[in-house]
């Protein structure tokens, strides 16, 4: 497969590939993600992070055979691990980042899936060298997709832009959370729409985004007992769906600045009425 040429055909070709060859990458491949990895060391709100890239070589298939998913990941010929510094913003620096690592994989033909729910914290912890003042939220499986999951993957792609996410009028709003911003053209429609488009945990898609005059307030819309309580107590489960909205703010901004609009991310809360308790304000990006 050629590399595609924008950053939005990247976004689009990226599915949640759970089943791979199982064979170790190509050279050239790993070279290029364990640098991209290694370079990924901090996000917008200035969290410290660290990526790896956990790659078995040529012939040696015990190298991830103790990196456990709870079989809900096959074949995979890497992954890619990271650790956080917990602080105000760090689980959105994290989604921001890590999804970036996951587009340049995609970009290289390569399949990727996030984990981030029930997998073996301790031996992916212990595998990047984890302190206490760091978390391991999530992490990226990353292998050669077959050719049947090859075929499968356009579907997926049709699917993921149609009736598996939601319409633009239930995530995007005009002014205050009482006025849809429905589909329309312009320049902000292509960010918008990788927004839409973009993965989180159980396919919830838990942001919102409300536009005010020269600015993009991004929101967390909570599912309600999502991840349960008792699973982020036992299992050391992170609270996903702010990881979410750091993927969603990464489509953005990529997308924004592919079409030439120029941004920041800045934390300003704005007046606007939530609609709800379940409701939070996050970030803005400032045009």
């Amino acid at each position: 497969m050629s590399r595609p040429q924008s950053i939005i055909e990247t976004m689009n070709l990226r599915f949640s590939c759970r089943s791979c060859s199982g064979e170790p990458l190509p050279e050239a491949d790993r070279r290029a993600l364990e640098e991209a990895a290694g370079a990924m060391r901090t996000g917008p709100f200035g969290s410290r992070l660290r990526f790896l890239l956990a790659a078995a070589a040529p012939g040696d298939d015990a190298a991830l055979k103790k990196l456990g998913t709870y079989g809900t990941i096959r074949g995979a010929g890497a992954f890619l691990i990271g650790a956080a510094e917990r602080g105000p913003m760090y689980l959105e620096d994290y989604g921001w980042a890590l999804e970036r690592l996951v587009l340049e994989a995609t970009a290289r033909g390569l399949g990727t899936c996030w984990i981030g729910g029930f997998f073996s914290r301790g031996t992916f912890a212990r595998r990047i060298g984890i302190t206490r003042s760091e978390r391991l939220p999530a992490v990226i499986s990353v292998g050669l997709i077959t050719d049947r999951h090859q075929a499968q993957a356009g579907l997926v792609r049709r699917v993921s832009g149609g009736s598996r996410r939601k319409p633009w009028e239930t995530l995007f709003f005009d002014g205050d959370f009482t006025r849809p911003l429905g589909p329309q053209p312009g320049p902000w429609a292509l960010p918008l729409e990788m927004v839409r488009r973009a993965p989180s945990a159980s396919n919830r898609q838990p942001w919102r985004v409300v536009r005010a005059a020269g600015a993009w307030h991004f929101f967390l819309q909570r599912t309600r007992g999502y991840p349960p309580r008792i699973s982020r107590l036992l299992m050391g489960i992170e609270d996903l769906q702010r990881v979410d909205l750091g993927i969603a703010m990464s489509h953005f901004e990529l997308a924004a600045r592919e079409g030439g609009l120029a941004g920041r991310w800045v934390v300003e809360r704005p007046s606007t009425a939530l609609p709800g308790a379940l409701t939070e304000y996050e970030a803005t990006w400032k045009e």
